[in-house]
């Protein structure tokens, strides 16, 4: 048997083209349909789980599936902010708590989520290293993050413009890092966190400046009128939040109108969830209250009906890729003739010739089955990341 293994796998190798080729096809034809199975498995058990957990959500009116997954796994959101007083509304509703999530803006490539330290508690986070954010122009990084970027308590992070065209609105503001997150496996390892109002001081809505009344600032003043100080162009807004300036700190225009993505709603219990959802299924303002869950469900069943149409594509072009195997080990026999009829007159019965070609055959299907097994188990270990990717 192992003169058989030897002959049959020195043939394979000698002609290593038509056995990559081969391999090759019937690995992919396989895998496709076994790796949907896997990224499709993977993706249901990571999204439903996390929406799972997440009662209720509010949003501006839109796509309900974007503002799902940017107040869930961080996406960037497409659909317009809602005003702040929303979240108030919620609280003064006595039917449940809210919680305020920002999520316009990144740093090192990972998103900054504006919130609150009860984004901590309801998730369920603790830092490994140092502490919550308690001041203005603070962070805490999610442990993906501090592991791709070094960081640590005391290290510093600068945000990023929106967009590449954003030159006057959002002010890129050096972030002072003062704790890391416990890993979690889950999307809040990628996040970076601030106080809500330390994102509102990235998009421009609060700065702070050098005390327009005092000597230092003299050079910067255009004119003092009746208590009132106008001051020019020079006097630039401080980029980074220290103890010695955290005072002179300030917001414009009314809080009740200051953006939100969305917010978290946390119901008292379920009879408070179901009339809540009540009171915003009949109002006609822009924004709507949504269940995570329902929307991932309906996401999944539209996923899982693709899958089955390319899933029975697989299968056809499977046949196809069989039918065009069998006929190259056909034409392969015929065309080892002479090769064949060497084996006979030196000794080889016809079992044995029939053994060789039948474990040349084995071989190449054993390593189809090592590449595709290869290939699930790398998808295995991406697969959810992969997801979020595409559904982002």
């Amino acid at each position: 048997m192992n003169h058989v293994l030897y002959m049959a796998w020195r043939y394979l190798r000698h002609h290593w083209v038509k056995t990559t080729v081969l391999v090759s096809s019937i690995a992919l034809i396989v895998f496709i349909p076994a790796g949907l199975q896997v990224i499709v498995g993977q993706a249901s058990e990571a999204l439903t789980e996390r929406a799972a957990a997440t009662p209720l959500l509010v949003g501006a009116k839109g796509s309900a599936l974007d503002v799902t997954l940017s107040a869930i796994y961080f996406t960037r959101p497409s659909v317009d902010p809602l005003p702040y007083q929303e979240l108030a509304r919620v609280n003064r509703s006595g039917l449940a708590d809210g919680i305020p999530l920002h999520l316009r803006y990144m740093a090192g490539g990972f998103p900054i989520v504006g919130t609150t330290t009860d984004y901590f508690t309801f998730r369920g986070l603790s830092c490994a290293q140092g502490r919550q954010m308690a001041l203005l122009g603070e962070c805490v990084a999610g442990a993906g993050v501090a592991r791709s970027l070094g960081l640590a308590p005391d290290s510093s992070l600068i945000s990023s413009p929106s967009s590449a065209f954003d030159v006057a609105g959002t002010t890129p503001l050096k972030m002072r890092v003062v704790g890391v997150l416990e890993p979690t496996g889950t999307a809040d390892d990628e996040g970076i966190f601030v106080d809500v109002k330390t994102a509102w001081v990235i998009a421009g809505i609060a700065h702070g400046h050098i005390d327009m009344t005092s000597p230092q600032a003299e050079s910067g003043v255009l004119s003092r009128e009746q208590g009132n100080v106008v001051a020019n162009a020079s006097v630039l807004p401080y980029n980074e939040i220290t103890p010695e300036n955290i005072d002179s700190f300030h917001f414009h225009g009314d809080p009740s109108d200051f953006p939100l993505d969305a917010i978290l709603v946390l119901p008292r219990d379920r009879r408070s969830g179901i009339l809540l959802r009540g009171r915003y299924q009949e109002r006609t303002e822009p924004v709507q209250m949504l269940v995570p869950l329902d929307v991932l469900n309906e996401l999944m069943n539209t996923v899982l009906s693709v899958r089955d149409f390319v899933i029975m594509g697989s299968m056809a072009i499977g046949l196809a890729t069989l039918a065009t195997s069998v006929l190259v080990f056909v034409l392969s026999i015929r065309l080892r003739r002479r090769e064949i009829e060497t084996i006979r007159k030196i000794g080889g019965t016809e079992g044995r010739i029939r053994a060789i070609l039948a474990t040349e055959i084995l071989l190449v299907l054993t390593l189809s089955a090592v590449v595709t097994g290869a290939l699930v188990y790398v998808l295995a270990r991406t697969g959810v990341t992969l997801a979020l990717a595409l559904a982002g």
